[in-house]
C-alpha cells in the first residue's frame, strides 16, 4: 500500500515539476506537495487510493473500508497547508458569506501545474482544458484567478 502510493506520489512530483519550470516556478515544483510526507496526510492517502480492503469510491479510486473519515481530515489538512489549492483562497465569513480572495500569481501557476501534472501522473495525458471545463462550476474562484486560468487554459 504505501509503495505503491510512493510510486504514485513521486510520479506526481515529477510531472508537476516538469509543469512548474515550464511556467517559471521551479522551485515551488520542488516543494510541492511536500505536506503529503506528514503521517497525518500519508497514511490516510495510502489507505485511502491503495487500502488492503479496497471499495470504489465517488471518484473510481479503490479505497479501504472505513478510512472516507481519515482521508477527508488529511485532505482539509492538506488545503490548508498548501497555497496551490484555490479552497485555500476561500473565506468563510461567520455571517455566512463566502468571498473569494485573489489567488498571487506563483500560486496560480503551481495550481496550473498541479492540475496538468496530475492529470499526466493519472495517465489522462494533456486534459487539463476539459478537466476544467467539468470542473469549473465547482471552484470558487476570485474573478481575477478565474480569469488568469482561463486564459492560460486558452494557450
Amino acid at each position: 500500500m504505501h509503495l505503491a502510493y510512493l510510486v504514485y506520489f513521486l510520479r506526481h512530483k515529477w510531472f508537476v515539476f516538469v509543469e512548474a519550470c515550464k511556467l517559471g516556478i521551479p522551485c515551488l515544483g520542488l516543494v510541492h506537495d511536500w505536506s503529503k510526507v506528514l503521517p497525518d496526510e500519508w497514511v490516510p492517502y495510502a489507505r485511502f487510493f491503495y487500502g488492503s480492503q479496497p471499495e470504489r469510491n465517488p471518484i473510481g479510486y479503490f479505497y479501504e473500508s472505513g478510512i472516507a473519515p481519515a482521508f477527508d481530515l488529511a485532505w482539509l489538512k492538506h488545503i490548508h497547508r498548501n497555497k496551490h489549492h484555490w479552497q485555500w483562497w476561500v473565506l468563510r465569513e461567520d455571517s455566512g458569506e463566502v468571498k473569494t480572495l485573489p489567488m498571487p500569481e506563483r500560486y496560480q501557476k503551481e495550481m496550473l501545474a498541479d492540475w496538468r501534472g496530475a492529470g499526466k501522473a493519472q495517465g489522462y495525458g494533456n486534459n487539463t482544458s476539459a478537466w476544467y471545463q467539468a470542473n469549473k462550476d465547482k471552484m470558487q474562484l476570485h474573478v481575477e484567478t478565474r480569469h488568469w486560468i482561463e486564459s492560460m487554459l486558452r494557450e
